[in-house]
């Protein structure tokens, strides 16, 4: 963690906001939703999962079925380009009890240290975004301690149909606590969309708490009673301090960074993915160098099927599938592959996406 400054927000008020002396103020990483590097639309969703923009993930138990999309429709003259929008396509008018949807982002122990939860000194955090829906009404923001079993919520409004509002909430910092200090997944910062009675039945905790499903959600709509509703969010910021800055927009390189630490993808045609050799005319072995390094070591996934990959060499080239990887790490993996045995075993060669190859490495939380 970077050495930490205090600067006063207002002598009148006697706010303190700590920033870190890198500069980066907000704890939400692409809260422009600016970088989606899995797809820019997903549809059929009904269960949890990271679909388009990165570092969000839709948490959906039973509520609806649901297209989620990165949008270009944003607030006029606030400098964004792009939102984040859920399309309600299957509705679920009477969600049973434990019924939920939340738009969920999961933060690491170690980037939350200066908040200094836990203590007697715990700073307070203010989080704003900008939203619009067609479904007026409540809404939840939560923030929920994973480590401790501890959440507090706050409720906004949703005013006007179809018009861009920017929300501010503050919650105050909590004394009991602390956040452990590594690379798991230790604050979510929750966005709920839809909630069954198990996490409304009760009073919204509106103060930190031994998290309590009845009292995590109390007054949120339901999005998922129509399939004319939507959805839209843009510009979140979460920050230490009592009031809400101007949106931190970091350069599109920066962004990506923080981004790869969790997720990085080899997608598209002639892609090249690594360099190595034959161990025989039917294996290819090479070194993945990821572009930054990883969170923890990742998760592979490979599309499988007809020339999505190919491994070329100066005796030509064949079709490959991903079989393995090991000598796993969170700067290199070391990939296999098989390929029918035309090829000679020795020649050096490089392994590309071909013909819409996906190859994947998560390490999400």
């Amino acid at each position: 963690m970077s050495e930490l400054k205090v600067d006063k927000v207002s002598p009148r008020s006697g706010n303190y906001v700590a920033l870190n002396t890198v500069g980066m103020k907000n704890i939400i990483i692409n809260g422009d939703m600016s970088i989606a590097q899995r797809s820019t639309s997903a549809s059929s969703i009904t269960s949890d999962g990271y679909n388009t923009v990165d570092r969000f993930v839709t948490r959906i138990t039973s509520q609806g079925t649901w297209t989620q999309s990165q949008s270009t429709d944003v607030p006029t003259g606030e400098g964004f380009a792009t939102s984040l929008k859920m399309d309600c396509t299957t509705a679920d008018a009477s969600p049973a009890s434990g019924d939920r949807i939340i738009f969920v982002q999961r933060i690491e122990g170690q980037n939350l240290q200066y908040l200094k939860k836990g203590t007697a000194s715990a700073l307070s955090l203010t989080a704003s975004f900008w939203v619009r829906s067609n479904k007026t009404g409540t809404y939840i923001c939560e923030i929920y301690d994973e480590d401790n079993g501890r959440s507090i919520s706050q409720s906004y409004t949703v005013d006007v149909t179809d018009t861009w509002e920017k929300k501010t909430l503050t919650f105050a910092g909590d004394t009991s606590g602390v956040l452990d200090n590594d690379n798991a997944e230790s604050l979510l910062f929750n966005l709920w969309l839809g909630a069954g009675s198990t996490y409304t039945s009760g009073t919204l905790n509106t103060s930190w708490g031994t998290a309590t499903n009845a009292n995590r959600a109390v007054g949120q709509v339901n999005l998922a009673d129509s399939t004319s509703n939507e959805w839209y969010v843009t510009g979140v910021q979460l920050e230490a301090g009592t009031t809400a800055s101007d949106f931190e927009f970091l350069p599109v390189d920066v962004n990506l960074q923080r981004c790869l630490r969790y997720f990085q993808t080899f997608r598209g045609t002639d892609v090249e993915i690594c360099q190595g050799g034959m161990g025989a005319t039917t294996s290819f072995v090479g070194v993945v160098n990821y572009l930054v390094e990883m969170r923890a070591t990742p998760t592979l996934t490979a599309n499988s099927g007809t020339d999505f990959f190919r491994v070329f060499t100066t005796a030509g080239s064949n079709p490959v599938t991903i079989a393995s990887n090991n000598l796993t790490g969170t700067r290199t993996m070391t990939l296999n592959a098989t390929t029918p045995g035309s090829l000679t075993a020795g020649q050096s060669g490089t392994i590309r996406c071909f013909s819409g190859g996906i190859l994947d490495f998560s390490a999400e939380l």
